[in-house]
């Protein structure tokens, strides 16, 4: 069996590591915050400034890397650039939105109704982004004709009565698709969940 190697960049202090380009940097967490404290030529440099942070957030000497330093004077001239300490910022991590699976002899429409029987509020969430969109693209539509100036007319060359005579004779009640408002909408959803 042959002896085990030591991993390339090991620093010999705790929490110490070093980076991509060579330099040596390290963490540093205090009242549930982490921070970033710097790069540095070295693993002895950067746990200087380790030291640095404890005595500055008056950690126990316990938590120092060389606790022979007797002060936070002492610490700081043995770091002569100073500490550049950053704030690490923690992303926050989303919430995953419930996924539709179709059983075995289930529908499509019938998955998706039951997905919006059990997350009624991600439907809901759904047709009000739909529904606002749809609004704003109304609005833009209407600024582009604007900004465009009067529609371009094309000439008809045919003007006989008899070419407009299949327009004329459409029925007068035309009936539209008028689109339910949201409350009217879930009155028809939640009637048709009791169904």
């Amino acid at each position: 069996m042959s002896p085990k190697k030591t991993p390339k960049g090991k620093s010999g202090f705790f929490g110490v590591r070093q980076k991509p380009s060579g330099n040596w940097g390290v963490e540093f967490s205090d009242a549930g915050r982490r921070w970033w404290i710097g790069t540095y030529p070295s693993a002895h440099e950067v746990a200087r400034a380790y030291d640095v942070a404890v005595w500055r957030a008056e950690r126990p000497r316990s938590h120092l890397k060389f606790p022979e330093i007797e002060s936070r004077a002492e610490a700081e001239i043995l770091v002569p650039q100073g500490i550049n300490m950053k704030e690490i910022t923690m992303k926050k991590k989303k919430t995953k939105k419930p996924s539709v699976v179709v059983s075995a002899g289930e529908t499509d429409e019938e998955a998706m109704a039951r997905f919006a029987r059990e997350h009624p509020e991600y439907v809901q969430a759904e047709i009000e982004y739909y529904w606002k969109r749809e609004a704003e693209q109304k609005k833009k539509g209407s600024k582009k004709e604007d900004e465009a100036g009067p529609s371009t007319v094309i000439p008809i060359e045919s003007s006989s009565e008899e070419d407009w005579a299949d327009f004329s004779e459409e029925d007068e009640e035309d009936e539209g698709c008028d689109d339910p408002t949201k409350e009217e909408f879930w009155e028809q959803f939640r009637s048709s969940d009791e169904e």
